[in-house]
């Protein structure tokens, strides 16, 4: 361990990225809630499948708003006072979202949840990574996708409980409100607590030296490094800034003598590849669907729902076996590792989902073998992704980028991001019911193979090395 390490005050790194994950858990708990109220949402608002999908995937329009404007909005107001910002929408806009008996009101008020979560999801990593000493940068930027992944799980057991005492999500449960409108309702919970805390952890030292104010970032640098470490840590972030330059989403464009391709940064697109291929892979198709596919696919609405908990608890442990080894075995190799693991089990779904049939209705039915197959296929799925893809790309957004242009390329990739997301949500609904399931998971696994091959050729490693030394 380097001296740096050694000093640093892991207590106070511990809390702030627990705080700053918040954000994270609010995406997840999003992402699983909504996975339950799909029939009180048709029902409530007389929605078609491609009605259905607009509906969930309207939070993504807000998401890739969000990531966007963040970027830019950190780089003038400060890490935390966007995500500030972030929770108040987030807290409204569940509020809103479990009351509204309009569609529009409800999808406006999704929109504004989800400018919440694209704010949150990609400050969060950034902010740890500016806070946390390099060589155990990984594993508490992992905390992030630990958080995610806990939201989906604690939503999954609520939406469980609720549907199970309800005798239905679409069953009236207390004060005469029905059980899936009481599943955003619960969202404001986990807002509230992020809003607070939020009040009490300190603002990112290389935002505070981007805007000149050294003092308070010397201050800030040896509460987390000791004194001496903090000094030095300061003129190592000095040095990163240029003096005569604002950070501006320009700086994502290559530079005089600079590489680049069609006029963009090399570095911008390396993280372009990893945000947008996160979501072709078609993680959050179970994210988002997992009840309707497991009903599709012949299970009951409360198997559905079962199912989703052990795939949410199987995400966890995933997640702390990359913890272990992040900073150990580098980003790269666990993203390749994760490319060929979900390739491999998507295709295997695929052929699960192939040999099934159809009934009177026209829908796909399972055998119990079948179904079986198809269920371990989608746990270990999950567990490559929540392994590989689903930390290492938040952890990479948050340190491969210099300090000048990590706002700039941020709200690039955070918009990527959030945008393929949308499209895989928005579009999932229609491929499953126009072309099937089998089909739908071809193309999911058509893109984790030629996720392996761009992540050989373009990703480059950054385990280690500090922010400072960033080159792009």
């Amino acid at each position: 361990m380097n001296q740096t390490a050694e000093r640093a005050n892991i207590g106070l790194i511990s809390a702030i990225v627990a705080v700053a994950t918040i954000g994270g858990l609010l995406f997840g708990y999003d992402s699983g809630a909504v996975n339950g109220t799909q029939p009180g949402l048709k029902a409530a608002f007389a929605l078609d499948e491609a009605g259905l999908g607009f509906t969930v995937g309207s939070l993504l329009i807000g998401c890739f708003i969000g990531a966007f404007f963040a970027g830019t909005l950190a780089d003038r107001m400060g890490r935390r006072n966007v995500m500030r910002l972030a929770a108040v929408l987030f807290l409204v806009g569940a509020l809103i979202q479990g009351l509204s008996h309009d569609h529009n009101i409800f999808v406006i008020a999704r929109i504004l949840g989800g400018m919440a979560v694209g704010a949150a999801s990609v400050l969060s990593p950034a902010y740890i990574s500016e806070v946390a000493p390099a060589n155990i940068r990984g594993r508490m930027t992992t905390v992030q996708q630990i958080m995610i992944i806990s939201g989906l799980t604690a939503a999954f057991v609520v939406n469980y409980y609720l549907a199970g005492a309800a005798g239905a999500s679409t069953n009236k449960f207390w004060l005469g409100i029905e059980a899936w409108r009481w599943m955003y309702l619960m969202q404001a919970i986990p807002a509230a607590v992020f809003l607070v805390a939020l009040f009490f952890i300190p603002e990112s030292p290389r935002y505070l030296v981007s805007k000149g104010r050294n003092p308070e970032a010397l201050t800030v640098l040896t509460s987390l490094f000791g004194t001496t470490q903090g000094a030095l840590k300061l003129a190592e972030i000095q040095a990163s800034f240029s003096t005569d330059h604002r950070p501006q989403l320009s700086d994502v464009l290559t530079p005089k003598g600079g590489r680049g391709f069609l006029g963009i940064r090399a570095i911008v697109w390396a993280g372009l590849l990893l945000a947008v291929f996160q979501q072709l892979v078609g993680i959050n198709v179970i994210f988002y669907y997992g009840a309707t596919l497991w009903q599709l696919a012949g299970f009951t609405e409360g198997d559905a729902l079962l199912i989703n908990i052990v795939s949410g608890a199987v995400s966890i442990a995933a997640c702390f076996v990359t913890i272990a080894v992040i900073d150990k075995i580098g980003r790269k190799p666990l993203l390749l590792i994760g490319s060929a693991g979900m390739a491999l089990t998507l295709f295997v779904m695929v052929y699960a989902f192939s040999q099934g049939s159809l009934d009177a209705e026209g829908k796909l039915v399972l055998s119990v073998q079948l179904g079986t197959i198809a269920v371990i296929a989608a746990n270990l799925y999950v567990i490559f992704f929540n392994v590989s893809w689903g930390p290492v790309m938040w952890v990479m957004l948050g340190e491969m980028f210099p300090n000048q242009i990590r706002g700039s390329a941020l709200a690039v990739c955070g918009f990527a991001q959030w945008f393929a997301n949308y499209l895989i949500a928005q579009s999932f609904p229609v491929m499953a019911s126009g072309i099937g399931l089998a089909a739908s998971y071809t193309f999911y696994g058509l893109c984790a193979v030629i996720s392996f091959f761009l992540v050989q050729r373009f990703i480059h490693e950054t385990k280690g090395k500090e922010l400072e030394a960033m080159e792009g």
